[in-house]
């Protein structure tokens, strides 16, 4: 017990700056609380005292904000971060070193007996305000954004946006480096296209340059065939993009080119 205790008082140093020593977290973390109090009455609920375990269940949430269900099955390194507001039901499940933010609710869609809530894999990490309904599983190492409200499964690894929830696929390493060489080409500074990025307007800008590279492609193409039939054609050099031909528009935008 102490050494899962250690653990946790770990895994807030791990993912948050703010905490300072050890004190501070065992006295001031109302998601520790939350996590310690909801071990105590899975224990009791388990045990077939089900009515004890929600009366310790209930006076977690009157002192945390924090609400979990005693039948729900939590995983090591469980890292509530503020809390307030948080809803876990009782039949879900959740990994190793999963971290949920303020506001999340993990919930049911169903008012059927048996699983009527998720399935957090190991290393899930939910935004706040977050919804997460439903019997499905949300794989090891996804991301879930902040206000989501996601009601099927989700891929290891994948993100999760938007109401509903929309899968983010990100861009291949070979692709980010086309799109930045276009960028460069053209003068544009691409700083609102990374991967890390999952913007609708920079997935937008990120195709124009997809598109863009693909045009310049075709036309280098029909220079060289036209060159090679020996015509008068000749390839003329682009004219150049100076970035003073745009400070007017680019005002407003720090410098940057408008996205």
């Amino acid at each position: 017990m102490f050494e899962r205790m250690r653990e946790d008082i770990q895994s807030v140093f791990h993912r948050d700056p703010a905490a300072r020593n050890a004190f501070e977290v065992v006295t001031c973390y109302p998601g520790l609380h939350a996590v310690w109090l909801h071990r105590v009455a899975h224990a009791l609920w388990c045990s077939g005292w089900k009515w004890l375990a929600r009366v310790v269940s209930n006076f977690s949430r009157w002192l945390t904000g924090i609400e979990i269900h005693p039948g729900a099955k939590i995983g090591r390194r469980f890292f509530i971060d503020h809390g307030m507001g948080i809803v876990i039901g009782e039949t879900a499940e959740i990994g190793d070193d999963v971290t949920l933010y303020q506001g999340v609710t993990l919930g049911g869609t169903s008012w059927n007996k048996g699983k009527r809530h998720p399935t957090l894999e190991d290393g899930v990490v939910v935004g706040a305000g977050a919804k997460v309904l439903g019997p499905f599983t949300v794989g090891a190492g996804a991301k879930i954004g902040s206000n989501a409200v996601v009601t099927k499964a989700v891929p290891a690894g994948a993100t999760a946006v938007g109401i509903p929830g929309k899968i983010i696929v990100k861009s291949t390493d070979e692709q980010e480096a086309r799109r930045q060489a276009m960028a460069e080409k053209i003068g544009f500074d691409a700083y609102g296209v990374g991967p890390d990025m999952p913007d609708p307007v920079a997935r937008a800008i990120g195709q124009l340059l997809d598109h863009l590279q693909a045009v310049d492609g075709r036309l280098e193409d029909v220079s060289r065939a036209l060159a090679s039939l020996d015509c008068d054609y000749r390839a003329k050099d682009l004219p150049a993009l100076r970035d003073e031909d745009f400070a007017e528009v680019c005002k407003d935008q720090g410098g940057k080119p408008a996205a």
